[in-house]
């Protein structure tokens, strides 16, 4: 999902002092009855899941929408959540089948059936937004239901494709409030997830209650949360210091991240290694400077990670060398094995090679507004620029008008972060190098295309490794994109606020029920 939606090692700093957490977890007799505020700089896209596929738009789904499956903290198997049951029907992984719990309803009151299942998702890969799920869905072929029973036929086997309905991709909506055929308006929804979203103000603040009708994989729902947006980083970061959230998640400044302390008295610390990554995505169109293989493997002779890592993220990101990132089946470091250091006497051979007039002159697109992408960018900018190879002539523009600019091919060259949707690399696959992937830079592969299906054969993933490598191999080869680092997660929270631990787990879900008041 765009960070812009893991075999995750949870890897979570706490301090535990024997015989005093105990007591400083235990609700007091005078517990604040305050909403719990939430600060965060992933904005929301679109309150419709057909209209979305990122990382603050799926936060919030986690919480006011439900899927026939969820996946607990840590999990890489998901489990019923809206569904009584689910699983293959016969070997063959292209049948797969959910039974309908009989006990959910709407926020508004209307029971949910399987029918509203399928017209959730038949109308996300209908609607087929630029910037939605749709692309997570390549082989479904139908869905058809009969009582509470919903199946899923593929046109071929899909061993993730339960992963895939865990997501926000596979939301249910109320069929009689949601169009059809368009996006659904306004700032109301009619969900079903552990919360009822009260108001929501676009970019601004979502307050969020406990929803009493919510039967699933929770035994509870948590208590009332207010999410806070801000448009930066250091936005956040003031909030934090006034006093005005009480937890904050994606993200405070590197800065301030490198000199956080697990052992600080006055906060809790929770540092997660996740799978975010960020990329540098080539425009491969015909047209682009960048539809000539040579030209995009100059630009990854020449990109320094270290420079990025250590003077720009302040060492809270490590330099990433391959398509799926480390913690995951199949990782592997083609662009270090390929492009070991900054070489820029190669790239100029590479454009001599490409028979390119130099500069090459580029379209550069990033998602603005926030000091730290701007460094970032103002730092590849140099990279790229010395030495008279290329010449950048940079935009940065708002998250939604940014996306779907991409998705139209304005730039030749722009940088996005993203989440891992499932705990698979799969997901770092289809939707980013794929046929009609999710970034939208026209690449297309008939070998990557073949290798991403033979991954999807596999039951037991472990037998995938050798393809994910040989994938990868690929793309370094091809670069339709520059891997430039993976990120660690980091959660900051108030004493008295518990819970936040589990707040995330790297894969995008946001557990805002598990928050409490101390």
């Amino acid at each position: 999902m765009r960070s812009i939606r893991l075999r995750i090692l949870a890897v979570i700093a706490v301090l535990v002092i024997a015989g005093v957490v105990a007591w400083q977890l235990l609700p007091s007799d005078e517990v604040n009855s305050d909403p719990v505020a939430v600060g965060t700089t992933d904005d929301v896209t679109s309150l419709d899941p057909a209209g979305a596929y990122d990382a603050g738009s799926w936060a919030l789904y986690s919480n006011i929408y439900q899927s026939l499956l969820t996946f607990k903290t840590g999990a890489v198997v998901p489990e019923p959540d809206a569904a009584e049951s689910c699983g293959f029907i016969g070997q063959k992984l292209q049948t797969y089948q959910c039974k309908l719990r009989d006990d959910l309803t709407f926020s508004n009151g209307r029971k949910i059936t399987a029918e509203d299942v399928k017209f959730s998702i038949e109308r996300m890969i209908k609607i087929k937004t630029d910037v939605g799920p749709w692309v997570l869905f390549p082989s479904l072929k139908n869905v058809v239901t009969e009582g509470r029973t919903i199946t899923f036929n593929l046109t071929a086997r899909d061993a993730t494709f339960p992963q895939k309905l865990a997501t926000g991709a596979g939301s249910i909506v109320d069929r009689e409030t949601y169009p059809a055929g368009k996006l659904r308006e306004g700032t109301t929804i009619d969900g079903s997830g552990p919360f009822l979203l009260q108001s929501y103000r676009p970019g601004k603040i979502a307050e969020l209650v406990p929803n009493p009708r919510y039967k699933g994989a929770l035994s509870k729902t948590g208590v009332p949360v207010t999410v806070h947006y801000y448009e930066t980083s250091e936005a956040l970061q003031s909030a934090w210091k006034s006093k005005q959230v009480e937890v904050t998640h994606r993200e405070l400044p590197p800065t301030v991240l490198a000199e956080l302390n697990p052992g600080d008295p006055e906060m809790r610390v929770t540092e997660v290694d996740s799978a975010e990554i960020r990329s540098m995505v080539f425009n491969v169109r015909d047209g682009s400077p960048l539809a000539n293989k040579k030209v995009r493997q100059a630009i990854a002779a020449i990109v320094d990670r270290g420079a990025l890592v250590g003077k720009i993220y302040k060492g809270t990101v490590a330099p990433l060398y391959s398509l799926i990132p480390q913690g995951y089946i199949g990782h592997s470091t083609p662009f270090f094995d390929a492009y070991p250091a900054p070489d820029r006497e190669r790239a100029k051979q590479l454009l001599l090679d490409a028979g390119v007039q130099m500069p090459v002159r580029l379209d550069f697109g990033y998602s603005g507004g926030d000091v730290t992408y701007d460094e970032e960018t103002q730092e590849l900018r140099r990279q790229l620029e010395a030495g008279g190879l290329f010449k950048l002539n940079v935009h940065a523009v708002e998250w939604t008008k940014f996306q779907k600019e991409y998705a139209a091919g304005k730039y030749d060259a722009y940088t996005v972060g993203w989440l891992p949707d499932y705990p698979d690399p799969d997901t770092f696959s289809q939707p980013l190098v794929g046929s009609n992937n999710s970034l939208h830079n026209g690449y297309s592969s008939k070998k990557v295309d073949s290798l991403i299906s033979d991954t999807l054969q596999y039951s037991d993933r472990g037998r995938t490794s050798a393809d994910f490598k040989e994938l990868q191999a690929l793309v370094g080869e091809d670069v339709p994109l520059v891997p430039l680092w993976q990120q660690k997660d980091y959660v900051i929270s108030t004493t008295d606020v518990s819970g936040s631990q589990y707040l995330s787990d790297g894969t995008g879900i946001w557990r805002l029920w598990e928050l409490k008041r101390i």
